[in-house]
Protein backbone atom coordinates (compact mmCIF):
# COMPACT_ATOMS: atom_id res chain seq x y z
CA UNK A 1 0.00 0.00 0.00
CA UNK A 2 1.50 3.37 -0.88
CA UNK A 3 2.07 6.02 1.39
CA UNK A 4 -0.68 8.29 0.31
CA UNK A 5 -3.24 5.41 1.05
CA UNK A 6 -1.77 4.47 4.54
CA UNK A 7 -2.44 7.83 5.80
CA UNK A 8 -5.86 7.71 3.89
CA UNK A 9 -6.77 4.82 5.95
CA UNK A 10 -5.48 6.52 9.15
CA UNK A 11 -7.55 9.24 8.62
CA UNK A 12 -10.80 6.75 8.11
CA UNK A 13 -9.98 4.81 11.31
CA UNK A 14 -10.22 8.28 12.76
CA UNK A 15 -13.25 9.60 11.53
CA UNK A 16 -14.85 6.66 12.71
CA UNK A 17 -13.11 6.37 16.19
CA UNK A 18 -13.57 9.97 17.64
CA UNK A 19 -17.59 10.37 16.87
CA UNK A 20 -17.46 7.09 19.06
CA UNK A 21 -15.28 8.39 21.69
CA UNK A 22 -16.78 11.59 22.35
CA UNK A 23 -20.18 9.81 22.45
CA UNK A 24 -18.46 7.53 24.90
CA UNK A 25 -17.42 10.83 27.27
CA UNK A 26 -20.33 12.54 26.74
CA UNK A 27 -22.34 9.50 28.77
CA UNK A 28 -25.14 10.67 31.14
CA UNK A 29 -25.31 8.09 33.59
CA UNK A 30 -29.29 7.88 34.68
CA UNK A 31 -29.30 6.68 38.54
CA UNK A 32 -32.57 6.61 40.55
CA UNK A 33 -32.90 6.76 44.06
CA UNK A 34 -35.62 6.26 46.54
CA UNK A 35 -36.20 6.69 50.37
CA UNK A 36 -38.58 5.63 52.61
CA UNK A 37 -38.63 8.53 54.19
CA UNK A 38 -38.35 12.46 53.20
CA UNK A 39 -35.66 14.21 51.25
CA UNK A 40 -32.85 15.75 53.65
CA UNK A 41 -29.25 15.13 54.64
CA UNK A 42 -28.31 11.47 53.24
CA UNK A 43 -30.00 12.34 49.84
CA UNK A 44 -27.47 15.89 49.49
CA UNK A 45 -24.83 13.53 51.43
CA UNK A 46 -25.25 10.96 48.18
CA UNK A 47 -24.76 13.48 45.68
CA UNK A 48 -21.93 15.24 47.36
CA UNK A 49 -20.47 11.56 47.27
CA UNK A 50 -21.07 11.33 43.67
CA UNK A 51 -19.27 15.03 42.57
CA UNK A 52 -16.06 13.71 44.31
CA UNK A 53 -16.07 10.98 41.98
CA UNK A 54 -16.55 13.20 39.11
CA UNK A 55 -20.03 13.31 38.48
CA UNK A 56 -21.92 16.20 37.90
CA UNK A 57 -25.92 16.39 37.49
CA UNK A 58 -26.29 18.12 33.99
CA UNK A 59 -23.18 16.93 32.75
CA UNK A 60 -22.43 12.91 32.59
CA UNK A 61 -25.39 12.38 35.71
CA UNK A 62 -29.24 12.80 35.76
CA UNK A 63 -31.12 11.78 38.99
CA UNK A 64 -34.82 10.26 39.39
CA UNK A 65 -35.66 10.76 42.86
CA UNK A 66 -38.24 9.49 44.88
CA UNK A 67 -39.65 10.36 48.13
CA UNK A 68 -42.26 8.67 50.49
CA UNK A 69 -41.71 10.31 53.16
CA UNK A 70 -42.84 8.02 55.37
CA UNK A 71 -45.95 6.95 53.92
CA UNK A 72 -44.75 3.60 52.94
CA UNK A 73 -47.96 2.90 50.85
CA UNK A 74 -46.59 5.15 48.16
CA UNK A 75 -43.13 2.97 47.58
CA UNK A 76 -44.59 0.41 45.18
CA UNK A 77 -45.61 2.59 42.09
CA UNK A 78 -43.05 5.18 43.09
CA UNK A 79 -40.27 1.97 42.41
CA UNK A 80 -42.43 1.00 39.12
CA UNK A 81 -42.04 4.36 37.81
CA UNK A 82 -38.43 4.35 38.30
CA UNK A 83 -37.75 1.05 36.98
CA UNK A 84 -40.11 2.53 33.74
CA UNK A 85 -37.83 5.79 33.52
CA UNK A 86 -34.81 3.37 32.35
CA UNK A 87 -32.24 4.57 35.05
CA UNK A 88 -28.81 2.57 34.84
CA UNK A 89 -28.92 1.89 38.26
CA UNK A 90 -31.11 2.37 41.34
CA UNK A 91 -30.22 3.66 44.97
CA UNK A 92 -32.22 2.75 48.09
CA UNK A 93 -32.71 4.25 51.30
CA UNK A 94 -34.62 2.23 53.88
CA UNK A 95 -35.67 -1.48 53.98
CA UNK A 96 -39.53 -0.80 53.29
CA UNK A 97 -37.75 0.72 49.66
CA UNK A 98 -35.60 -2.16 49.07
CA UNK A 99 -38.67 -4.29 49.20
CA UNK A 100 -40.77 -2.31 46.71
CA UNK A 101 -37.65 -1.90 44.14
CA UNK A 102 -37.15 -5.55 44.79
CA UNK A 103 -40.29 -6.71 43.56
CA UNK A 104 -40.11 -4.22 40.72
CA UNK A 105 -37.06 -5.28 38.79
CA UNK A 106 -34.41 -8.46 39.10
CA UNK A 107 -31.82 -7.00 36.17
CA UNK A 108 -31.27 -3.05 37.35
CA UNK A 109 -28.23 -3.29 39.96
CA UNK A 110 -29.98 -1.97 43.13
CA UNK A 111 -27.15 -0.08 45.71
CA UNK A 112 -28.24 -0.10 49.47
CA UNK A 113 -27.61 2.77 51.09
CA UNK A 114 -29.54 2.85 54.56
CA UNK A 115 -31.01 -0.15 55.05
CA UNK A 116 -31.75 -2.95 57.46
CA UNK A 117 -29.90 -6.31 57.48
CA UNK A 118 -30.45 -7.60 53.87
CA UNK A 119 -29.44 -11.33 54.57
CA UNK A 120 -31.70 -11.67 57.65
CA UNK A 121 -34.72 -9.88 55.08
CA UNK A 122 -34.03 -12.71 52.34
CA UNK A 123 -32.77 -9.49 49.85
CA UNK A 124 -29.07 -11.52 49.32
CA UNK A 125 -27.38 -14.74 49.66
CA UNK A 126 -24.88 -13.26 51.91
CA UNK A 127 -23.27 -10.00 52.81
CA UNK A 128 -19.79 -11.51 51.09
CA UNK A 129 -21.48 -12.41 47.57
CA UNK A 130 -24.61 -11.32 47.67
CA UNK A 131 -25.55 -12.84 44.38
CA UNK A 132 -28.70 -11.35 42.10
CA UNK A 133 -28.65 -7.32 41.61
CA UNK A 134 -28.17 -6.06 45.05
CA UNK A 135 -25.21 -4.53 46.55
CA UNK A 136 -24.23 -1.97 48.87
CA UNK A 137 -24.33 -1.38 52.72
CA UNK A 138 -26.06 -2.32 55.30
CA UNK A 139 -26.85 -1.09 58.77
CA UNK A 140 -27.22 -4.73 60.67
CA UNK A 141 -25.72 -4.64 63.43
CA UNK A 142 -27.64 -6.98 66.37
CA UNK A 143 -25.80 -4.99 69.25
CA UNK A 144 -27.30 -1.76 68.72
CA UNK A 145 -30.37 -2.72 70.18
CA UNK A 146 -28.84 -3.68 73.09
CA UNK A 147 -26.88 -0.36 73.53
CA UNK A 148 -30.20 1.59 72.93
CA UNK A 149 -31.48 -0.21 76.10
CA UNK A 150 -28.27 0.21 78.18
CA UNK A 151 -27.86 4.02 77.31
CA UNK A 152 -32.11 4.28 78.26
CA UNK A 153 -31.24 2.78 81.48
CA UNK A 154 -28.70 5.21 82.30
CA UNK A 155 -30.90 7.97 81.78
CA UNK A 156 -34.40 6.55 84.04
CA UNK A 157 -34.02 4.58 86.87
CA UNK A 158 -37.74 3.89 87.04
CA UNK A 159 -39.09 1.45 84.66
CA UNK A 160 -41.14 0.92 82.50
CA UNK A 161 -39.02 1.71 79.44
CA UNK A 162 -40.72 3.11 76.72
CA UNK A 163 -40.14 1.87 72.67
CA UNK A 164 -41.83 3.95 70.02
CA UNK A 165 -42.09 1.62 66.97
CA UNK A 166 -43.62 2.26 63.45
CA UNK A 167 -45.63 -1.35 62.71
CA UNK A 168 -44.74 -1.26 58.81
CA UNK A 169 -40.91 -1.22 59.29
CA UNK A 170 -39.95 -4.51 58.92
CA UNK A 171 -36.65 -4.11 61.32
CA UNK A 172 -39.37 -2.90 64.21
CA UNK A 173 -40.20 -6.17 65.17
CA UNK A 174 -36.34 -7.54 65.82
CA UNK A 175 -35.62 -4.48 67.56
CA UNK A 176 -38.52 -4.71 70.39
CA UNK A 177 -37.63 -8.66 71.13
CA UNK A 178 -33.89 -7.61 70.76
CA UNK A 179 -34.73 -4.81 73.59
CA UNK A 180 -37.27 -6.56 75.90
CA UNK A 181 -34.30 -9.81 75.92
CA UNK A 182 -32.49 -7.29 77.60
CA UNK A 183 -34.64 -6.43 80.05
CA UNK A 184 -36.08 -9.50 81.03
CA UNK A 185 -32.72 -10.35 81.87
CA UNK A 186 -32.47 -7.46 84.27
CA UNK A 187 -35.96 -7.68 85.58
CA UNK A 188 -36.98 -4.16 83.90
CA UNK A 189 -40.29 -3.50 82.49
CA UNK A 190 -41.31 -2.36 79.07
CA UNK A 191 -43.82 -1.00 77.26
CA UNK A 192 -44.01 -0.96 73.36
CA UNK A 193 -46.27 1.96 71.64
CA UNK A 194 -46.73 0.59 68.00
CA UNK A 195 -47.91 3.28 64.85
CA UNK A 196 -49.50 2.75 61.50
CA UNK A 197 -49.37 6.03 60.96
CA UNK A 198 -48.44 9.54 61.51
CA UNK A 199 -51.27 10.64 63.15
CA UNK A 200 -51.17 8.32 65.49
CA UNK A 201 -47.62 9.52 66.96
CA UNK A 202 -49.27 11.78 69.55
CA UNK A 203 -51.58 9.15 70.47
CA UNK A 204 -48.49 6.64 71.28
CA UNK A 205 -46.60 9.42 73.59
CA UNK A 206 -50.28 9.45 75.44
CA UNK A 207 -49.90 5.93 76.28
CA UNK A 208 -46.63 5.91 76.96
CA UNK A 209 -47.16 8.35 79.32
CA UNK A 210 -50.46 6.69 80.94
CA UNK A 211 -47.91 3.92 81.22
CA UNK A 212 -45.27 6.13 83.37
CA UNK A 213 -43.01 5.83 80.70
CA UNK A 214 -39.79 8.20 81.44
CA UNK A 215 -37.66 7.40 78.95
CA UNK A 216 -38.21 6.48 75.27
CA UNK A 217 -36.62 4.63 72.61
CA UNK A 218 -37.67 5.84 69.20
CA UNK A 219 -36.48 3.02 66.99
CA UNK A 220 -35.43 3.66 63.02
CA UNK A 221 -38.08 4.29 60.51
CA UNK A 222 -38.34 6.36 57.41
CA UNK A 223 -41.64 8.01 59.46
CA UNK A 224 -40.05 8.75 62.06
CA UNK A 225 -37.61 10.76 60.45
CA UNK A 226 -40.00 12.29 58.28
CA UNK A 227 -41.91 13.22 61.69
CA UNK A 228 -38.73 13.46 64.01
CA UNK A 229 -39.39 17.60 64.97
CA UNK A 230 -43.15 16.68 66.23
CA UNK A 231 -41.35 13.57 68.18
CA UNK A 232 -38.98 15.90 70.13
CA UNK A 233 -41.71 18.16 70.79
CA UNK A 234 -43.72 15.40 72.04
CA UNK A 235 -41.06 13.72 74.18
CA UNK A 236 -40.27 17.16 75.72
CA UNK A 237 -43.76 17.77 76.45
CA UNK A 238 -44.76 14.75 78.33
CA UNK A 239 -40.99 15.07 80.22
CA UNK A 240 -39.63 11.38 78.40
CA UNK A 241 -36.05 11.35 77.95
CA UNK A 242 -35.49 10.27 74.70
CA UNK A 243 -32.85 8.00 72.98
CA UNK A 244 -32.59 7.78 68.69
CA UNK A 245 -30.16 6.02 66.57
CA UNK A 246 -28.55 8.54 64.45
CA UNK A 247 -26.73 11.94 64.59
CA UNK A 248 -29.60 14.01 63.15
CA UNK A 249 -31.80 12.39 65.75
CA UNK A 250 -30.07 14.19 68.25
CA UNK A 251 -29.59 17.20 66.24
CA UNK A 252 -33.79 17.49 66.10
CA UNK A 253 -34.23 17.63 69.58
CA UNK A 254 -33.92 14.16 71.31
CA UNK A 255 -32.21 13.82 74.04
CA UNK A 256 -29.37 11.39 72.30
CA UNK A 257 -28.46 9.07 69.83
CA UNK A 258 -25.99 5.97 69.35
CA UNK A 259 -26.22 4.67 66.21
CA UNK A 260 -24.34 4.58 62.25
CA UNK A 261 -23.20 7.57 60.86
CA UNK A 262 -25.90 7.81 58.21
CA UNK A 263 -24.23 10.76 56.24
CA UNK A 264 -20.50 9.00 55.67
CA UNK A 265 -23.13 6.09 54.67
CA UNK A 266 -24.27 7.84 52.11
CA UNK A 267 -21.22 9.04 50.60
CA UNK A 268 -20.29 5.31 50.67
CA UNK A 269 -23.37 4.60 48.49
CA UNK A 270 -21.58 6.68 45.76
CA UNK A 271 -18.56 4.31 45.58
CA UNK A 272 -20.95 1.23 44.48
CA UNK A 273 -22.84 2.96 41.97
CA UNK A 274 -19.52 4.10 40.17
CA UNK A 275 -18.24 0.52 40.50
CA UNK A 276 -21.30 -0.83 38.93
CA UNK A 277 -20.57 2.21 35.93
CA UNK A 278 -16.99 0.84 35.62
CA UNK A 279 -18.45 -2.92 35.16
CA UNK A 280 -18.48 -4.27 38.26
CA UNK A 281 -21.19 -6.99 38.62
CA UNK A 282 -23.82 -6.09 42.04
CA UNK A 283 -23.67 -9.70 42.99
CA UNK A 284 -19.51 -9.78 42.93
CA UNK A 285 -19.39 -6.61 44.87
CA UNK A 286 -19.64 -7.22 49.01
CA UNK A 287 -22.23 -5.68 51.59
CA UNK A 288 -20.59 -3.78 54.28
CA UNK A 289 -21.68 -3.28 57.39
CA UNK A 290 -21.10 -0.19 59.60
CA UNK A 291 -17.55 1.04 60.69
CA UNK A 292 -18.38 4.14 62.22
CA UNK A 293 -20.75 4.35 65.49
CA UNK A 294 -21.37 7.45 67.26
CA UNK A 295 -22.89 8.72 70.28
CA UNK A 296 -24.09 11.78 70.29
CA UNK A 297 -26.02 14.20 73.41
CA UNK A 298 -27.96 17.10 73.25
CA UNK A 299 -27.41 19.13 76.08
CA UNK A 300 -30.53 21.78 75.70
CA UNK A 301 -32.86 19.17 75.67
CA UNK A 302 -31.55 17.62 79.14
CA UNK A 303 -31.64 21.63 80.25
CA UNK A 304 -35.24 21.64 79.19
CA UNK A 305 -35.83 18.62 80.87
CA UNK A 306 -34.23 18.90 83.89
CA UNK A 307 -31.99 16.67 83.55
CA UNK A 308 -28.28 15.77 84.27
CA UNK A 309 -26.40 13.31 81.99
CA UNK A 310 -23.96 10.96 83.88
CA UNK A 311 -20.56 11.94 83.79
CA UNK A 312 -19.37 8.13 82.10
CA UNK A 313 -21.79 9.22 79.16
CA UNK A 314 -20.25 13.02 78.25
CA UNK A 315 -17.04 11.03 78.91
CA UNK A 316 -17.92 8.46 75.97
CA UNK A 317 -19.85 11.11 73.85
CA UNK A 318 -18.28 11.54 69.88
CA UNK A 319 -20.68 14.49 69.95
CA UNK A 320 -22.25 17.31 72.59
CA UNK A 321 -24.51 20.12 71.65
CA UNK A 322 -25.00 22.86 73.39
Amino acid sequence: MKRRQVLLATGALLAVSQPALAQQSAKVWRVGYIVGGPRGGIFDEFLKGMRELGYDEGRNLAIESRFADGQFDRLPAQAADLVNSNVDVIVVSSTPALAAVKRATSTIPIVTQIVGDPVKSGFVASLARPGGNITGLSLANTDLSAKWFELATKLSSRPPIGILAHREQPTARGYVENIESEASKLGVETTVAYVSAADEIEGAFGTLARERATVVIVLPSGMFTAQIDRIAQLALKHRMASVATTLTDAEAGLLLSYGQNYRAFARKAATYVDKIFKGAKPSELPIEQPTIIELAINLVTARQLGLTIPPELLVRADRVIE
